[in-house]
């Protein structure tokens, strides 16, 4: 009988193969891990807050005084 060889061919089929599984596992493995994260505050797939929206914040913790807070609401509006 003949006894099959893997020969450089092979081989190089082989570690393709595995390749090609690797980077597709990965990509789902980021895909997954991206939609999960969509919801979540703080996560670069959510609206940023607007600059008006940060003002009042300022305002809030008392970053800003009063004279500041409307100088800076009208140059925005």
């Amino acid at each position: 009988m003949h006894e099959p060889m893997m020969g450089f061919g092979g081989l190089v089929g082989y570690v393709l193969m595995i390749a090609f599984f690797a980077v597709g596992i990965v990509a789902v493995v980021l895909w997954v891990k991206s939609w999960l994260e969509q919801g979540r505050p703080g996560s670069p797939s959510q609206e940023s807050e607007s600059a008006l929206e940060i003002l009042k914040k300022r305002y809030a913790r008392g970053e800003i005084s009063k004279e500041e807070f409307e100088e800076k609401r009208n140059d925005l509006l």
